[in-house]
């Protein structure tokens, strides 16, 4: 008999495996699709063309497990953009995030000096809390109602707060409860500026950025680094694909067994103890542990009978929130855009096309996108993310011609994507020929995922690119509900272990690690 079946073959996923199979454990991947990788795959989209399809930039992947699962002898090789992010305006300026932190300045106080100087303390205080989180994210939280080890654990937990100084604790608070908006305002006064930082506040967070807990958000994607440099993004060489395959590849090394198109129509219990799992093919696999890389509300609500659950938690899984707004395409270039504001200011160099190139200049915008979203399904002027990976990588393209990531927010997945698909990405080009003119001519392939798009191939449930909100009844001790922090289910046996616990979503891999070690404490 197997030990452990694993649901779903997404990097958390395939992290989990490896770790069980270090521990000597026999470990099926099933997966629904005909490859690997979850949301971070890389595929053909257009003939000749290859793109990070879903997940799309990598900075969150936690350096341990890159170390544990020996990624890079398994062919993985990162590189990290040379410019972190473009922010252009439409008078024809823009604001770049360059590297290092003088540089940076340089480029704030263009807009505001007393920005610029503000600069230092904005990045120790999130530096701060950043290191925190860093320090948490591959930890189980307490349990709550789980007993006396848990008390001591949420202790300890205490114990590390307690150790800052109160304007500390003041700026974790801070970070934890305010919305971006309010906690920006802490530090800059500039549109632009509180603009440019304000966007990963809302990344992936159906909200504006008065938003209470957006303030998080934005933390949430601030704690990666890459090849040992914080706060930097960077391009896997071949895509976001790359990375499950090198995880895949150190799985089967260790004797993982991954099957491929291998839907699992339920997970099988037996007086409170689940036992195995039922292909849509039907067949019956059996293990001692099952666990699942899916979104909780997946989980829960489709694969699991409600009578196998206590009534309170089948009742409130039911209102587990997901939904994050976002639209994603990938385009086809012969060419590689000519955005005004790079041709007009003499700043401007090529590095700044390796980063990613966001239409959102500042809160008002953010904002307006989101109130046109809640009231037509889409915002009139949407929030864009171009990412040209093809600048850091030429096995993605013919020569001489590229591809772009366009990562779009505040389109509401409750809209009738099936019908305003095309209208919506229609929209998106013209978008960028705004800034870019020639750009929707240089169009010559292009890829859809609209919510609902994202749900069908990807399984991410109203388009959830973190398996559901990060609000703060979703967060730690809560992810996926009060109670079962711990990567744990109501049902004996069945495990989580997936972007829907802590700490949440991005390709960090933690979730599969925590997971992995909580099994084996009971195995």
């Amino acid at each position: 008999m197997l030990d452990v079946i694993i649901i779903g073959g997404g990097h958390n996923g395939l992290v989990c495996a490896n770790y069980l199979a270090m521990a000597g454990k026999k470990v099926r991947v099933l997966e629904r699709r005909n490859v690997v990788g979850g949301a971070a795959v890389t595929e053909e989209f257009h003939p000749g063309f290859r793109n990070s399809v879903a997940s799309y930039t990598v900075s969150l992947l936690n350096p341990k497990i890159i170390s544990d699962l020996k990624l890079h002898d398994n062919g993985l090789k990162i590189v990290h953009r040379k410019v972190n992010n473009l922010w252009p305006h439409a008078d024809g300026n823009f604001l770049a995030f360059v590297l290092g932190e003088e540089n940076l300045k340089e480029e704030i106080a263009q807009f505001s000096t007393k920005d610029a100087q503000a600069l230092t303390r904005y990045f120790r205080d999130t530096g701060m809390v950043a290191d925190i989180i860093r320090d948490f994210l591959l930890e189980t939280p307490p349990n709550i109602g789980s007993g006396i080890k848990d008390i001591f654990k949420a202790a300890k937990f205490g114990n590390r707060l307690r150790k800052l100084s109160l304007e500390d604790q003041r700026i974790v608070m801070d970070v934890f409860t305010k919305s971006v908006s309010d906690f920006l305002d802490l530090y800059f006064e500039n549109e632009h500026v509180k603009g440019a930082f304000a966007f990963d506040g809302i990344v992936g967070n159906y909200a504006d950025t008065d938003t209470p807990g957006s303030a998080y958000v934005l933390m949430h994607h601030a704690f990666g680094e890459v090849n040992g440099t914080k706060g930097v993004w960077g391009h896997a060489i071949g895509g976001m694909g790359a990375i499950t395959l090198a995880m895949a590849r150190a799985a089967l090394d260790k004797g993982v067994d991954i099957q491929t198109e291998a839907a699992v129509k339920k997970v099988l219990v037996k007086n409170g103890q689940a036992y195995g799992v039922e292909l849509e093919n039907g067949d019956i696999l059996e293990a001692k542990v099952i666990a699942s890389n899916l979104n909780p509300s997946l989980l829960y609500n489709h694969l699991v009978d409600a009578a196998d659950m206590p009534a309170d938690f089948a009742r409130r899984m039911k209102h587990y929130k997901n939904g994050s707004g976002t639209f994603r395409m990938n385009v086809a270039l012969d060419k590689l855009p000519e955005f005004t504001c790079l041709k007009q200011q003499a700043r401007s160099t090529p590095e700044h096309l390796t980063g990613g190139i966001v239409i959102a200049p500042t809160c008002e915008y953010i904002d307006q996108a989101y109130r046109d979203s809640k009231q037509y399904g889409w915002s009139k002027a949407p929030i864009v993310e171009m990412l040209i990976p093809s600048t850091l990588d030429d096995t993605l393209a013919p020569e001489g011609q590229h591809v772009a990531s366009l990562f779009c927010q505040q389109f509401d997945p409750d809209t009738d994507w099936d019908t305003h698909r095309d209208a919506a990405a229609d929209l998106i080009i013209d978008t960028v020929e705004t800034f870019a003119p020639g750009f929707k001519k240089s169009v010559v392939g292009r890829q859809i995922l609209s919510p609902l798009d994202l749900e069908r191939v990807f399984g991410l449930t109203k388009g959830d690119i973190m398996h559901g909100n990060m609000s703060l009844d979703q967060m730690f001790s809560a992810r996926p509900m009060l109670g079962h922090g711990n990567y744990r289910s109501p049902i004996k046996g069945l495990y989580l272990c997936g972007a829907g616990t802590h700490p949440g979503g991005g390709v960090t891999g933690a979730p599969g690690h925590n997971a992995a070690h909580e099994i084996l404490k009971d195995i």
